[in-house]
C-alpha cells in the first residue's frame, strides 16, 4: 500500500503540458506520477541489463514481475 502526500511544486507548465502530451496522462498530478513511475522503470531495466541472466535466480525473476510498473 502507498502512502500519498498532498505537497507544493514550483513546475513549468510547459514541460508539465509536453511530458502529459507524451506520457499521455491527464492532469498534473497524474502527470508527474506517471513521469516518477517511468524514472523508477527506466532504472529497474538498466540494472537488469547490467545484470547476467546467470545472476537471475527463479525469486528474483518473480520480484522484476511483481514490481514492474508496466501493463
Amino acid at each position: 500500500m502507498s502512502v500519498i502526500k498532498r505537497t507544493s511544486l514550483n513546475l513549468e507548465l510547459d514541460l508539465v503540458a509536453e511530458a502529459r502530451e507524451i506520457l499521455g496522462t491527464h492532469g498534473t498530478t497524474d502527470t508527474v506520477a506517471r513521469a516518477l513511475e517511468e524514472i523508477v522503470r527506466r532504472e529497474k531495466l538498466r540494472e537488469l541489463a547490467e545484470r547476467t541472466f546467470e545472476d537471475i535466480t527463479p525469486e528474483a525473476l518473480e520480484e522484476l514481475r511483481r514490481t514492474r510498473t508496466w501493463e
